[in-house]
């Protein structure tokens, strides 16, 4: 019979993981680990659970399988422990306590198997005055101080990008490297732990070097007039005439040099180590990339080493040719969508099965994973799952 979950290929191939659904940086530590070969089994809930987002397109949950299970009946619990017991890591999201009442933390799991890695992924961390409290990305890069270094006003309001810092960087990431190398500590002497991953505590340690700066007096603890945070008239974004964009990171001298060239500015060079000058200077170079288009200023700077760069946007970005060329984005099932990274000479990451419909495997994860309180009949989308 074909199933969903293709032959493993990626160097986790083998590796079999229970995510308790969720949002967020959750799901996507989940399909990090799916794009890396682990056999991933997505414990829905009925009804579902997200942010609305069509679960046909929901990239998050590619290469994985989907099942059902209600946590809240009284054979709830005792199912998601049935797959915990043939599983090497689980991941959840939930609230501090909340996985414990369900019957499903750390204690009752550990005890089932004791070489599992219990992944915990929460904004504020299973202890501390706010960890019972709500909160999301914005909230936690904005008390680490992460956020009030994105901006280009030191008088103005921070800018917000998007979720990627929090939730993905000091979330997702940091969840994916506790829980690798708790598994591989499992595997070396058969002892499974728990992985406390906050994103306060990631996003925290994202800003070491910053802090490192800090800490020799050369960072100025306000936004907008550093040298990466847009206070560097060479480190930075410019418009150009028809309402696109440039970004500048002609940080090293050599490559200043090649950029003050490129763009015609050579009296450019005598400003660049006298800061007073440095707003006449980003005047200057604003007045240049405004004189032509996006495409133009382009083609004058590719293939040179003078760190410039045209600013893309998300659906511009795949048509990039170094990115087309590095296939760094790939197209399954007519989603166009990020490839699996990093890459692997020995055992790559593939696109093996589209976003998991809610259910849709649970006939077949009950056989392959010898779990026969898996019910079918609670799959109302296997059928749709042959096809994806």
């Amino acid at each position: 019979m074909k199933t969903r979950q293709t032959e493993g290929t990626g160097p986790l191939a083998g590796v079999r993981v229970v995510e308790l659904a969720g949002i967020g940086p959750g799901p996507f530590a989940a399909m990090l680990l799916a794009d890396l070969g682990a056999d991933v089994v997505r414990v829905d809930r009925p009804g579902g659970a997200g942010l609305g987002v069509d679960p046909a397109k929901d990239l998050t949950n590619r290469n994985k399988r989907s099942v059902l299970v209600d946590l809240k009946a009284p054979d709830g619990p005792a199912t998601v422990l049935d797959l915990v017991e043939r599983a090497d890591v689980l991941i959840e999201g939930y609230r501090p306590g909340v996985a414990e009442r369900l019957g499903v933390g750390p204690e009752e799991c550990l005890a089932r198997n004791p070489r599992l890695v219990y992944g915990r992924m929460t904004g504020w961390g299973q202890d501390g005055p706010l960890a019972p409290a709500a909160g999301h990305d914005i909230g936690y890069i904005a008390v680490t101080g992460a956020l009030g270094l994105v901006g280009p006003d030191p008088d103005g309001p921070p800018s917000i990008p998007a979720n990627l810092l929090g939730d993905y960087a000091g979330g997702s990431l940091y969840l994916v490297v506790g829980v690798l190398a708790a598994l591989q500590h499992a595997r070396t002497h058969g002892e499974g732990q728990v992985v406390d991953a906050a994103i306060v505590d990631g996003t925290a340690h994202l800003t070491t070097m910053i802090h490192a700066m800090l800490l020799a007096g050369g960072w100025q603890d306000r936004r907008g007039v550093n040298l990466l945070d847009g206070g560097c008239p060479f480190y930075g974004v410019y418009a150009t005439s028809d309402g696109g964009h440039m970004a500048v990171g002609a940080l090293e001298e050599r490559f200043y040099d090649e950029f003050a060239r490129l763009l015609d500015l050579p009296e450019a060079r005598a400003r660049r180590h006298d800061l007073a000058r440095w707003p006449e200077l980003r005047e200057a170079v604003a007045a240049r990339f405004r004189s032509r288009t996006r495409a133009e200023w382009t083609e004058v700077f590719e293939g040179t080493d003078a760190c410039v760069a045209p600013v893309l946007s998300l659906r511009e970005a795949p048509g990039h040719p170094h990115l087309a060329a590095r296939a760094t984005f790939a197209e399954h099932g007519g989603l166009v969508q990020p490839a699996p990274a990093p890459r692997f000479s020995a055992t790559p990451g593939t696109l093996r099965t589209g976003p998991a419909l809610p259910g849709a495997d649970t006939a077949e994860v009950a056989r392959d994973w010898a779990v026969p309180a898996l019910r079918p009949q609670d799959a109302p989308h296997t059928q749709e799952s042959k096809t994806a």
